[in-house]
């Protein structure tokens, strides 16, 4: 396991200047794809597409928690509490996540919900996988910068957000295109293990920076 080298003095502040905004940029994507997911949801009758806008909402939360967690960094007294504080939000966020895949998949699969068609819906996850990937790469280079296992852990539930952008453009995809309704629960059901992984994990303080694939 590589050892990280922490930044300190001006270039820590400029770090996590950068992690301040990427969390106001969270907040900020994540409220308005959450605002369009569920208009549209409701509209074309998807319970995936109303859904994927409560997960918007859990990365709101996340998004939160981290940007406390950015403006007390300065505060070298605080700064180990507060990250082991923010950890377990986000841990907290993980299993909220786990639950709402878990609850809307079976729901899905056990009733035999088959949404209209939604273009929208199909516009906003093509532009959350281009989206997302993005703001993983810059988060989790702020979070080596600073040593920050809370801001990783953040990316982390980040990137877990565009496997699922990608899978509910398969879903609308397959279900709008050969009819296939059961294509995203499915798929969807198959990330609850990692997601409730990581979630177990960051409740521990287990994640740490260098346990991840940061390349």
């Amino acid at each position: 396991m590589s050892q990280l080298v922490q930044i300190s003095g001006p270039n820590r502040a400029a770090l996590v200047k950068k992690g301040r905004r990427l969390e106001y940029f969270t907040i900020a994507y994540n409220s308005l794809e959450g605002l369009i997911a569920v208009v549209a949801g409701l509209m074309a009758g998807s319970i995936a597409l109303v859904g994927f806008g409560f997960d918007s909402l859990i990365e709101v939360t996340s998004g939160a928690a981290l940007l406390w967690r950015l403006h007390l960094d300065a505060d070298e007294s605080r700064r180990e509490r507060v990250e082991a504080i923010t950890l377990r939000i986000v841990g907290v966020c993980f299993l909220l996540l786990a639950a709402y895949v878990s609850y809307d998949s079976i729901k899905s699969l056990i009733w035999r919900e088959k949404p209209r068609e939604s273009i929208p819906g199909i516009i906003l996850a093509i532009a959350s996988v281009i989206v997302m990937p993005l703001l993983v790469r810059a988060k989790r280079k702020v979070a080596r910068g600073i040593n920050s296992a809370a801001l990783m852990a953040d990316s982390k539930q980040t990137e877990l957000c565009t496997y699922l952008s990608a899978i509910l453009l398969a879903g609308l995809l397959l279900n709008a295109l050969v009819g296939w309704w059961w294509a995203d629960p499915v798929a969807a059901l198959v990330m609850v293990p990692i997601i409730i992984k990581e979630g177990i994990e960051a409740l521990r303080g287990e994640t740490c920076c260098d346990d991840i694939d940061c390349h």
